[in-house]
């Protein structure tokens, strides 16, 4: 099944920090791709989190990272 998403969701992978675990504090886009892989074969977490974490998976196997890299200058939007 594909995965769906938001137009805000690159700007969130750019912006939102990994809330647990080993990579507490790195930006979603930033995980290494093994640690997405991980996920993968163990279960994404439940929710946006999940979703987003799919998405920087899909966009890291993919090559497309450039397509979120300039987000990251952007002002934090709340």
């Amino acid at each position: 099944m594909p995965i769906m998403f938001d137009k805000t969701d690159l700007l969130k992978l750019a912006k939102t920090p990994m809330p647990f675990g080993k990579y507490k504090g790195r930006l979603l886009i930033d995980l290494p791709e093994h640690y997405l892989l991980w996920f993968s074969k163990k279960g994404f977490p439940e929710g946006k989190l999940g979703e987003l974490l799919q998405l920087s998976l899909e966009i890291r196997i993919n090559g497309l990272e450039y397509l979120v890299e300039p987000m990251k200058k952007f002002p934090t939007v709340h």
